[in-house]
């Protein structure tokens, strides 16, 4: 195509905008995805799952660092199974969980 300069320069900062504007829509929500997985265990408590926000029993799971952590939910952990039961999650999105939990325990 042949646009004017003016032309191009809008088209190249119009692509650049929807870009990232994409990246941020597709980002991984660590509170969305606890509230769709991760809550039916960590809000109560079962099986021993460490209740969101409960520092006490946070403190030890983030003292082995974010690898562990990620280590535990990929593989399964106790009665969590693999990926927390949901194989459909990707590492980022457990990661943002992880954040997600985490931060509500500090």
């Amino acid at each position: 195509m042949n646009f004017p300069r003016t032309g191009q320069k809008l088209l190249s900062f119009g692509i650049g905008l929807m870009a990232c504007v994409a990246g941020q829509a597709f980002a991984a929500d660590g509170k969305s995805v606890y509230d769709k997985t991760c809550v039916a265990c960590h809000a109560s408590g079962v099986a021993n799952a460490p209740k969101f926000g409960d520092k006490a029993a946070w403190a030890p799971r983030v003292a082995t660092g974010k690898d562990a952590l990620l280590a535990s939910v990929v593989k399964g952990k106790g009665a969590m199974p693999p990926k927390a039961g949901n194989a459909g999650l990707s590492d980022d999105e457990i990661k943002a969980a992880i954040d997600y939990m985490v931060s509500a325990a500090k």
